[in-house]
């Protein structure tokens, strides 16, 4: 973890050229420094993080009032925090028989003002929760009295998690993990909250701006989507190679511990959504027996998308496994125990994470589990079933190698697709994908699922999401349209995006030809697109040229009359 002071060095450097986020900061605390934490720390992954920070405890006034100066701002995202000391403070000055209610009663003022931002801003709130501390009044009492200051510290936490789960735009930052990380006498110096009201030391406060940024991140589209692991010494002790399938070192005993409890983590990113992969030096046949055998392995061959075992250089597999996945590197986190290779890939292939895995395979865990790499904003119904998806990916790329004529190709895939309007079934995938689609993607307009629901009982709006199916199998929901009605005439393409999964299978024809039906069918005489330039969506520079749209200014304009569907090989289911 950088420090404090590297974090403000940070703040004379150069911002011009990164994407700009607007922010603002209100706190019941000091909060000057978690600012310059939070602007360092964003520099760092090339955000120029703008925020305007509140005047002290002035978080109801601005939060509650739709003509206040914050909302004058209009920030993209609202940082919400209050501290535990002032919380204690009002928990001691209530009257004693109202203290058991105070959790309640807080509870009840944060949801105010989580409404009250979606009522007058399309900001997304962040809340900061409560880092624990014992008053020390009861005792271990205190988990069984709900007079206790800890109980109904501890209440207000969990409800905090319960209101996040109901209000689809509010977000919780964890302060209490940073504070099991770091410590409470790290995490908290009584000396200097006495004298400058400052609640988080400075010591903690880059681990608080890390947390921050992972989910202004996420927001943002910025996030790990696939797990590359090597496999001897990392995923089990041992050369399989050397030492054989019966003494690798996996199992109920000494360090065999360490590597069962790592693997169970990794299933559980699998079963989340995130993408596994193999990229190991080894005998392909000698690896696999591992998988298949071991009655110890909790991971299987089924559990990864690509199993990327040869003699080749690790960089030249990785990006073999990019190619099947289709993702951006900066997506993926290669794991290995070997410092040369940790060394090579990162040199070799730029933007990919490489974490600094410790000697000591007994702290991989821990120490992998302290960078939260895999922040998310959104899980779906279809993210268990995503490596399956991909895995049915690398059998199409092998397949297509059999056909000299690629229209034959896509006639032999029976492909199908199931058009259907926003629900409440799909809302979460819909979500997700506008968050996380950086590579074709027109606009980059990220919503979350609160908006998804907004947009699909407006009258202004049509939603549009696409699956897509062939012989090896779903691709799940891949594509999505948001369509604005501008003027009678006029339908403005908001958002299109769509899996790079499925380029070249001619969805794009498809989709088009379901939007030019929509309009004609509604009396709308023109579809209006936008492209807006972003580091990562230079593959769709030329999509609405390549479609038949016609230059006009900024935008690029289609006529319906006399259009003719573009030819495609997909069916509608």
């Amino acid at each position: 973890m950088v420090s404090f002071s590297a974090l403000r060095k940070n703040l004379k450097k150069d911002f011009s050229g990164m994407p700009v986020i607007k922010a603002a900061l209100l706190g019941d605390s000091a909060t000057q420094w978690l600012h310059e934490a939070l602007r360092g720390c964003a520099y760092a992954y090339g955000i120029d993080l703008q925020i305007w920070e509140a005047d002290y405890n002035q978080q109801e006034r601005q939060l509650m009032d739709p003509g206040s100066e914050l909302y004058r701002q209009q920030p993209q995202i609202i940082l919400l925090f209050r501290s535990t000391q002032a919380l204690l403070h009002r928990f001691d000055t209530m009257p004693a028989n109202e203290r058991a209610t105070m959790a309640d009663r807080e509870l009840e003022l944060i949801r105010s003002m989580a409404n009250a931002v979606q009522s007058f801003s399309s900001a997304r709130l962040i809340c900061y929760n409560y880092a624990e501390m014992d008053d020390a009044v009861f005792g271990n009492y205190a988990n069984r009295t709900p007079s206790s200051f800890l109980f109904q510290l501890r209440k207000l936490n969990f409800s905090l998690m319960q209101l996040s789960a109901a209000l689809k735009d509010l977000f919780i930052c964890d302060l209490n993990i940073v504070q099991q990380s770091l410590g409470r006498e790290q995490f908290f110096r009584p000396a200097i909250y006495v004298n400058t009201e400052m609640t988080v030391s400075l010591e903690a406060l880059p681990a608080v701006a890390e947390r921050t940024l992972a989910i202004v991140r996420a927001l943002q589209g910025q996030s790990h989507k696939c797990l590359v692991l090597d496999l001897d010494n990392t995923l089990w002790g041992g050369i399989i190679g050397d030492d054989g399938l019966e003494n690798i070192q996996l199992g109920n005993l000494g360090i065999g511990k360490a590597f069962v409890a790592f693997q169970h983590w990794i299933k559980k990113l699998k079963e989340r959504g995130i993408i596994l992969a193999v990229c190991s030096k080894n005998s392909p046949e000698i690896a696999q027996e591992v998988f298949e055998k071991h009655p110890e392995m909790v991971l299987r061959l089924d559990d990864f998308a690509v199993f990327a075992v040869n003699w080749e250089n690790k960089a030249d597999n990785l990006r073999h496994i990019q190619s099947i996945l289709n993702i951006g590197f900066d997506s993926m986190v290669f794991l290995d125990d070997n410092p040369f290779e940790r060394e090579m890939v990162r040199t070799h292939v730029p933007g990919i994470t490489v974490p600094e895995l410790p000697g000591d395979p007994a702290e991989y865990l821990e120490y992998l589990q302290g960078m939260n790499l895999f922040e998310t904003i959104s899980v779906s119904a279809e993210d268990a079933d995503r490596n399956k998806l991909y895995q049915a990916e690398a059998l199409r790329k092998s397949t297509i190698q059999k056909f000299t004529n690629e229209d034959d190709y896509l006639q032999s895939l029976l492909m199908q697709s199931r058009v259907e309007p926003f629900n409440n079934y799909n809302t979460p995938r819909v979500a997700q994908l506008t968050q996380r689609s950086n590579q074709f993607n027109l606009r980059t307009v990220r919503y979350t699922e609160a908006d998804i629901e907004r947009i699909a009982s407006s009258q202004q709006h049509a939603g549009f999401c696409f699956t897509l199916e062939d012989t090896f199998g779903s691709h799940g929901l891949i594509a999505v349209v948001i369509l604005v009605k501008e003027d009678p005439a006029t339908l403005f393409i908001d958002t299109w995006l769509m899996s790079c999964r499925v380029l070249k299978r001619g969805m794009e024809q498809f989709t088009l030809n379901t939007l030019a039906a929509f309009a004609k069918k509604h009396g709308f005489r023109k579809l209006k697109g936008e492209y807006r330039p972003t580091a990562k969506n230079g593959l769709v520079k030329d999509h609405y040229e390549a479609l038949g749209f016609t230059q006009s200014g900024d935008h690029w304009l289609l006529d319906m009359d006399g259009y003719e569907n573009r030819k495609c090989f997909i069916n509608i289911k």
